[in-house]
C-alpha cells in the first residue's frame, strides 16, 4: 500500500511552471515531515498527485502516525490509501472490486467512477458498466444511481494495474508552507492568536512567534507549549523562532504614565513598536495578530487604524471580520482551545471606562510622559528560542513551579496570624476605586508592576500574601517569586473591598 496526495485545487489552475514549483515545494515539505518517523519513507512528487511509499514491513503504528501528519500539511487536499493489484481482464477488476465494497453499497444508492491511463480493450465506460453489473450481483439491495449516489466507487486503471482506494482522508488545502515567504505572530495563548497563526500558516507562510510576557515564567511557560503544538502539528517541515519579549515593565509604565481610558490601546501600539523592530531585524516583511473587528474595546476600527500607525510594517488580521464562537470552534479543531481553557486572564491593562474611539492627539499627549528607554531595554532583553527546542529542557525553561501556593480565604484567618501581612497589588486607580478594608491586619500596597523588583527588600521572617480582585494576577506573581525562591509570598482572596 501506498499513499497518493491530492493537491489543493487552487495549485492545479496555476500557470505549469508555478505548478511544478508548488508541487517540488510540497513534496520537500512532506519529506522533512515524514523523515523523522523512518528515513526510508519514499516522496515522489508528480503532475496530479504525491506519492508517499512506506517502508517494506512497515507496522501499523507508523502508517498511523504517517496518515496523521500527512492530514495537517498545508497544500495536500486529499490522502488516499492506495493498494495496486495486476489485471489481465475487466471481469478479474470486476472481481476484485467486490470485496472492498459489497458491504458499503449494501441497501444504498451507488455509482461507479472510472478512470484509467494506457492502452485498453475497454473503455472507462465499460469498466463502470461491468463493474457495476457485478457489484450489484453481489449486493442485491443496492440500486444504482448515477445523479445523486450515497455511495461513490472509484476505480483506477493504469497501464496493467488496478489502483483500489482503501481510504480516504482530508487534508487541509492551503498552499505548501514557506511558499509566500514569512511572517511574525503575535501569540498571547488564548483562542484568537493560535487559529489566527494557522491560518497563515495554512496560506503558505512561513508563521515565526512573538510573545509579549506579561505574566512571569507561568505565562512563558503556556504560550511556549501552545506554540510548539502549534508547530509540531502543522508546521514541522519549517523551523521557525519564537521570541520572547519581558513586558512587565512596560505594562508598569502605562499604568503610570497614561490616562485610564487610553491603556489598553497604548499598550497595543507598544507591542506593535516592539514587534515591527524585531520583525526588521529579522528580515521578516509582515506583523500578524488575532484582532477581530469589535470583539474588545481596543479592536474598533478607529482603534485599530492608530494602533497600526505605530508600525512600519503591514499588519495581517486573518481574524478581521470573525465572530468569537467561530473561533472558538476552529480553536478546538486544531487542538489549541484546551490550551486557552487553561491560560488565565493576564489583567495586565484593564481599563475601567476604555475609549472605543480614541483620538490621535489624545494618544500622542498620552505617550509624551513615556520613557521609551523601558521599551528598549524590553527589547533589547527579547530572547529566542528555535521551535525544535521550546519543549526540550534547557535554561530558557521556566523553573519547575510549586503545585500549589499557599491560600488564606477568610479575614479571621489573617487577624490570627501574627507573621502575616497582606500585599494589594492592584493598580493604583483600582485601590482608590474599591480601597482594600482588613482591619487590625499588616498591609502594603505594591502595584504588580513594581512587586518583583521590591519582594527582594522585604524581611523574610513574614509571610507576604497577595491580594488582586479576581485573585488571577496575585496568582501568577506569587508563583512568579516562588520559581525566584521566595517561598514566604501566597495569595490572598475572596476579600470584600469597601
Amino acid at each position: 500500500m501506498y499513499y497518493l496526495l491530492k493537491l489543493f485545487p487552487e495549485i492545479t489552475i496555476k500557470s505549469r511552471s508555478v505548478r511544478r514549483h508548488m508541487t517540488r515545494c510540497l513534496a520537500a515539505n512532506v519529506r522533512n515531515t515524514l523523515k523523522p518517523l523512518d528515513r526510508r519513507v519514499t516522496v515522489r512528487d508528480g503532475w496530479d498527485a504525491l506519492h508517499v511509499t512506506l517502508p517494506d514491513g512497515a507496522d501499523e503504528a507508523l502508517a498511523n502516525e504517517v496518515e496523521a501528519r500527512l492530514t495537517r500539511i498545508p497544500g495536500i487536499h486529499e490522502i488516499q490509501a492506495v493498494s495496486e493489484t495486476r489485471f489481465t481482464s475487466l471481469d478479474q477488476i470486476a472481481e476484485a472490486m467486490v470485496p472492498p465494497w459489497q458491504a458499503l453499497i449494501a441497501g444504498r444508492r451507488f455509482r461507479v467512477s472510472a478512470k484509467r491511463r494506457g492502452e485498453h480493450g475497454f473503455t472507462s465506460a465499460d469498466m463502470e458498466r461491468r463493474i457495476g453489473a457485478r457489484l450489484l450481483a453481489a449486493a442485491p439491495d443496492a440500486r444504482v444511481d448515477l445523479t445523486a449516489p450515497e455511495v461513490d466507487v472509484p476505480v483506477q486503471v493504469v497501464d496493467d494495474r488496478l489502483r483500489l482506494i482503501q481510504r480516504r482522508l482530508s487534508g487541509p488545502g492551503g498552499y505548501p508552507l514557506g511558499l509566500q515567504g514569512q511572517a511574525l505572530a503575535l501569540i498571547s495563548g488564548g483562542y484568537d492568536s493560535p487559529v489566527a497563526a494557522w491560518r497563515m500558516m495554512r496560506r503558505g507562510i512561513k508563521t515565526h512567534f512573538l510573545f509579549f510576557n506579561l505574566g512571569g515564567p507561568a505565562h512563558e511557560a503556556g504560550v511556549r507549549e501552545v506554540t510548539h503544538h502549534l508547530w509540531e502539528r502543522y508546521g514541522l517541515s519549517h523551523r521557525v523562532k519564537f521570541i520572547s519579549v519581558p513586558f512587565e515593565p512596560v505594562v508598569g509604565e502605562i499604568l503610570r504614565r497614561v490616562p485610564d481610558g487610553l491603556m489598553g490601546v497604548v499598550l497595543k501600539r507598544m507591542m506593535l513598536r516592539a514587534a515591527s523592530r524585531i520583525a526588521r531585524r529579522a528580515r521578516i516583511p509582515a506583523l500578524v495578530t488575532g484582532d477581530a473587528i469589535a470583539q474588545v474595546s481596543s479592536q474598533t476600527l478607529t482603534n485599530l487604524s492608530l494602533i497600526d500607525e505605530a508600525s512600519d510594517l503591514p499588519v495581517l488580521r486573518p481574524l478581521l471580520t470573525e465572530d468569537k464562537q467561530a473561533i472558538i470552534d476552529q480553536a478546538r479543531t486544531l487542538d489549541t482551545a484546551r490550551f486557552a481553557e487553561a491560560m488565565p486572564e493576564y489583567c495586565g491593562v484593564i481599563s475601567r471606562r476604555p475609549h472605543t474611539r480614541a483620538r490621535r492627539h489624545q494618544l500622542e499627549a498620552a505617550e509624551a510622559d513615556f520613557d521609551f528607554a523601558i521599551l528598549d531595554a524590553a527589547i533589547a532583553a527579547a530572547e529566542t528560542t528555535l521551535s525544535h527546542r521550546l519543549a526540550a529542557p534547557d535554561m530558557a525553561q521556566p523553573a519547575p513551579r510549586p503545585a500549589t501556593v499557599p491560600t488564606v480565604d477568610s479575614p479571621g484567618e489573617l487577624v490570627a496570624a501574627e507573621d502575616v501581612s497582606v500585599i494589594d497589588i492592584r493598580s493604583p486607580h483600582e485601590r482608590e476605586a474599591a480601597p482594600l478594608a482588613l482591619p487590625g491586619v499588616p498591609s502594603l500596597a505594591i502595584p504588580f508592576y513594581e512587586l518583583q523588583q521590591r519582594a527582594d527588600d522585604l524581611p523574610e521572617d513574614r509571610r507576604y500574601l497577595l491580594y488582586c480582585d479576581q485573585g488571577v494576577m496575585s496568582r501568577m506573581q506569587a508563583l512568579h517569586l516562588h520559581d525566584r525562591g521566595l517561598t514566604h509570598f501566597g495569595i490572598y482572596r475572596d476579600a470584600s473591598p469597601r
